[in-house]
C-alpha cells in the first residue's frame, strides 16, 4: 500500500466518531502555502548514494530529517518524506537504489532501537512509498548511522534485498521487500536490543558482486561486514547466502564497504562505530579471489594513524579508482585520499582543497575558516563521471567536478532543498528581521531574507545551542537569549544580549551565588527576559537575578522562586509574570521586576504543574501578547487559558483542540495538537473557540515539531520549527 494512500485510510479511521457507525464532520481546514526557511542542509547526513542506473541521479539519506533525492534537471534536492506522520521513519538507516530500474528504490527507516522500523519501497523515485513494518529494529539516529549501507538489492535480480541489522543478524527478501525472514546460514547472530542507550554497530553492510550473473539470476558473492567486538569482521558468501566464510581482516570493525564493476571490494576499518570514537583504522582491498590486503594511505599513518574510515566509495567508469576519507581524525583534520591504481599509492586531496561557502555562510558560525569537515561518512564517486564527487558532513554536503584534474580542486556546498536541522526555540519581533531563530548545534541566526542561508551572528558568546529567545516590545532590536555549548568546551557566558536585532552580541554574566559562591549560569539551564522598554533583564537562576544596567550591577528578585521562567509585558516596561507551578499560582510583577506576588488567575486550573515545561530547551507556557498590557496566554497541559486583565482572569481558549504547542500572530492564534483525531497545525481566529487546519496531508514533516510562533506583523503567517527537517514559514493562500 503506498503511504499517502494508507494515510488516508488511517485518517478516514480517525474521524469516526462516538456513536456506532456515524462518521463526524472532518474538522474546518484553510489552505497553506509551506516554505522552507533556508539554511542550506545544517545537519548530519550519514551516506550519499548514486544510482548507478541513471545519470544524475542520487540520494541522500540525514539521522532525523528523512531522505532526498537529487533532481537534476532542476537542479535541487527533493524532499522524500514530508507526507510522512510517523516520526520514527525520519531517521533513515540506509538507501538502495535499484541497480538496474532508475524508477525504484528502497529506504531502511527507523529512527532508534524502541521505535518503529519499516523497510519503504517506491517504484517512482520517492513520490510514494510501500511501507513495510519489519521486525527488526534499526538505529538511524544512533551511534553507527554512518556504517552502511546496510540495504542492498541484487543486481541480478532485483527482487532479491539483504538488509544487515544492529542487533538481529542477516535478513533476507525475495519479493522486493514485501516480506523478510533471517538469513539462517548467516553466523552473526547479534545481541538483541540493547540496554539504556548502549548501541550496536551490528551488521554494518552489505555489498553484492555484480560480475558473473546474468539478468534474472541471482548474484553469487555477497560480502557482509560486521561491526561487533569477537564476531569477525567481514564474511563471504559464494553461494547467494547460503553459507558463509570468515574473510581476512584487521583487528577492527568493517565500516562500510564497496563492491567496483570489477568485483573488488574495499572496506574502510575503524576501531569505533562512530561518529565520535573512532581512534583509529584501515583500508584494505580484496580481490576476485576473495584475498584482502591492506592498502591503507601512507600518509595518514605518517600523520598518527588518528581516525577511522567511514568514506569509502569507488569510480565505476574508471577501474581501479577509489576513494576513501577519515572520520575523528582531530589532531591533522579529516581529508580525503584517492588512488587510480588500486591502492599501489595514494593522494592526499586536503591538501589541494578549496572551498566557497557563500551559498551557505551559516557554515562559518564558529568564526572559523571552513575547513574539511567533520563526522565524514558518507563519500560517493558518480558512477558516470569519476570526477564528480560528494562527502557528507556533520553539518552540509560538500561536491566537486574536479576531481580528475590536477590543479586545486574547488568544494561547494551541494545542499540546494536540504533543511536537515533541529530548531529548538524562535520569535518573530514586531521590528526588525521577521524571524531569529534558535538552533541545535548551529547556534541560530537573524533571518532578513527568509529564501537567502543567513550570515552568522550568534556570537559573544558562541553558544553552540540557544535554548530561549526574546525581544523587547517596544524597543525590537533588543534581543536577549540563554543557550549552551558542547561539554567539551570552555565557557564565560550563556546569555547575551543585542541591541541592534542580533547583528551584534555582547555576554551577559550573572555574579555566583551559594555557599561556597559559584557562578550558576554557565550551562544554559537559565532562561533570560527583557521588559518592554529593554531596560531589564531578569535570568531564571536558583536564586533569580534582575538587572537595569545591561548587566553591570544585580539584585536579587524578591517573591519569585528559583529557577522559575518570567514573561516580560510587550506593552508595559513595569510588568512581568511567571508562572509557580509548586506553588500553584500566577505571579506579577508591577515594579519592573524587582518583587513578584501572586495575581488572582480566576478561572485556571488548581495544577498548575503542566504549565511548567521542564528542561532548557523546552518552550514557555506563558505568552504575552504583543501590542497589548496585560494580554496572557497560559497552556496548562493540553489545555489553553486567556486573560486580558492581567491575569486576575482567565477563561478557556482551546476548545475542542488538544494542543501541545502554541504561538501568537497578528490576528490569529496558532498552535500543534489534535481535533477531531487528527493531529496537525491549527489556526483560530476567534482566540481559541473554534481552529481550522493548516497543514495537510502532504506537508507533515514526522510530526516532529518543536516550536510554533506566528507573526506580529503579517497576518496569517506562521513559522514551524521542526526537530530534524528545518525551519517552516506558512503563509494562507491568496484569499485566505
Amino acid at each position: 500500500m503506498q503511504l499517502r494512500s494508507r494515510l488516508s485510510c488511517l485518517l478516514a479511521l480517525a474521524l469516526v466518531g462516538t456513536a456506532p457507525g456515524v462518521l463526524a464532520e472532518p474538522p474546518a481546514a484553510t489552505p497553506y502555502r509551506w516554505s522552507n526557511v533556508t539554511v542550506g542542509a545544517g545537519g548530519y547526513a550519514p551516506n550519499i548514494v548514486f544510482s548507478p542506473a541513471e545519470r544524475g541521479l542520487a540520494y541522500l539519506r540525514t539521522d532525523m530529517g528523512g531522505a532526498y533525492r537529487w533532481d537534476a534537471k532542476d537542479r535541487h534536492w527533493v524532499p522524500l518524506q514530508d507526507d510522512n506522520a510517523v516520526s520514527s521513519h525520519m531517521g533513515i538507516e540506509s538507501i538502495a537504489p535499484d541497480p538496474r530500474d532508475p524508477n525504484v528504490v528502497y529506504m531502511a527507516a527507523g529512527m532508534n532501537a524502541r521505535e518503529p522500523a519499516a523497510i519503504l519501497r517506491s517504484a517512482d523515485r520517492g513520490a510514494t512509498w510501500r511501507v513495510v513494518p519489519v521486525p527488526f529494529a534499526m538505529g538511524g539516529n544512533e551511534p553507527g548511522r554512518g556504517l552502511g549501507e546496510r540495504l542492498a538489492v541484487d543486481p541480478g535480480d532485483p527482487r532479491t534485498l539483504f538488509f544487515g541489522s544492529r542487533h538481529d543478524g542477516l535478513w533476507r527478501s525475495d519479493d522486493a521487500g514485501a516480506r523478510w525472514r533471517r538469513v539462517p546460514g548467516f553466523p552473526v547472530k547479534g545481541l538483541g536490543l540493547p540496554k539504556g542507550r548502549e548501541g550496536h554497530g551490528g551488521v554494518s553492510f552489505v555489498a553484492i558482486d555484480p560480475t558473473g550473473a546474468q539478468p534474472g539470476e541471482r548474484s553469487q558473492r555477497i560480502w557482509a561486514g560486521v561491526a561487533q567486538t569477537g564476531a569477525g569482521a567481514l564474511w563471504r558468501s559464494d553461494d547467494g547466502g547460503e553459507s558463509w566464510t570468515a574473510a581476512d581482516a584487521p583487528p577492527l570493525f568493517a565500516a562500510k564497504g564497496v563492491v567496483d564493476s570489477r568485483g573488488v571490494l574495499w572496506v574502510g576499518y575503524s576501531d569505533g562505530i562512530g561518529p565520535s570514537d573512532a581512534k583509529t583504522g584501515a583500508v584494505w582491498r580484496y580481490g576476485r579471489d576473495g584475498r584482502g590486503r591492506d592498502v591503507t594511505p601512507p600518509d595518514w599513518r605518517a600523520s598518527g594513524a588518528e581516525g577511522g574510515f567511514l568514506g569509502v566509495a569507488v569510480a565505476r567508469s574508471a577501474p581501479g579508482t577509489a576513494a576513501v576519507s577519515t572520520i575523528d581524525r582531530r589532531g591533522a583534520g579529516d581529508s580525503l585520499w584517492v588512488t587510480r591504481d588500486d591502492g599501489a599509492h595514494w593522494e592526499d586531496m586536503g591538501a589541494r582543497s578549496r572551498r566557497d561557502v557563500s551559498a551557505s555562510p551559516f557554515l562559518l558560525h564558529e568564526g572559523k575558516g571552513a575547513d574539511f569537515g567533520h563526522w565524514i561518512s558518507g563519500l560517493a564517486i558518480d558512477p558516470f563521471d569519476a570526477g564528480h564527487v560528494a562527502y557528507t558532513t556533520g553539518a552540509t554536503v560538500y561536491a566537486t567536478a574536479g576531481m580528475s584534474g590536477k590543479g586545486a580542486i574547488d568544494w561547494a556546498p551541494w545542499v540546494r532543498g536540504i533543511e536537515q536541522t533541529a530548531i529548538i526555540t524562535l520569535i518573530s519581533p514586531n521590528g526588525g528581521a521577521p524571524l531569529v531563530s534558535g538552533f541545535g548545534d548551529l547556534a541560530g541566526f537573524v533571518h532578513r531574507d527568509l529564501a537567502r542561508s543567513p550570515e552568522p551572528s550568534f556570537i559573544n558568546p558562541y553558544l553552540s545551542n540557544t535554548n530561549t529567545l526574546d525581544y523587547a516590545g517596544r524597543a525590537p532590536n533588543v534581543i536577549v537569549r540563554s543557550g549552551s555549548l558542547y561539554v567539551d568546551r570552555a565557557r564565560d557566558a550563556s546569555l547575551g544580549r543585542s541591541e541592534d536585532g542580533g547583528a551584534t552580541w555582547v555576554p551577559v554574566r550573572v555574579p555566583p551565588q551559594g555557599s561556597p559562591p559559584a557562578r550558576d549560569d554557565l550551562m544554559g539551564e537559565a532562561a533570560i527576559s527583557v521588559s518592554a522598554d529593554g531596560a531589564t533583564m531578569l535570568v531564571s537562576t536558583r536564586i533569580p537575578q534582575m538587572t537595569r544596567d545591561g548587566g553591570r550591577s544585580w539584585q536579587a528578585v524578591r517573591g519569585l522562586p528559583g529557577r522559575t521562567r518570567t514573561v516580560a509585558d510587550k506593552v508595559d516596561p513595569r510588568a512581568f509574570w511567571a508562572v509557580d507551578t509548586h506553588g500553584g499560582r500566577l505571579l506579577a510583577s508591577r515594579d519592573g521586576g524587582a518583587s513578584f506576588a501572586p495575581v488572582a488567575g480566576r478561572g485556571l486550573p488548581k495544577d498548575l504543574m503542566p504549565a511548567g515545561r521542564q528542561g532548557r530547551e523546552a518552550q514557555s507556557a506563558l505568552l504575552a501578547t504583543p501590542g497589548r498590557s496585560g494580554d496572557l496566554w497560559l497552556q496548562a497541559g493540553t489545555r489553553l487559558f486567556h486573560s486580558s486583565d492581567g491575569g486576575a482572569g482567565f477563561v478557556p481558549a482551546s476548545g475542542a483542540l488538544s494542543v501541545e504547542l502554541f504561538g501568537l500572530g497578528r490576528e490569529h492564534l496558532f498552535a500543534i495538537g489534535t481535533l477531531g483525531g487528527v493531529r496537525g497545525i491549527w489556526r483560530s481566529a476567534d482566540r481559541g473557540t473554534s481552529w481550522t487546519r493548516i497543514d495537510d496531508d502532504a506537508h507533515r514533516w514526522g510530526g516532529r515539531y518543536r516550536v510554533i510562533s506566528g507573526d506580529p506583523r503579517r497576518a496569517g503567517r506562521v513559522y514551524v520549527g521542526t526537530d530534524g527537517r528545518g525551519l517552516f514559514y506558512g503563509d494562507p493562500e491568496a484569499g485566505r
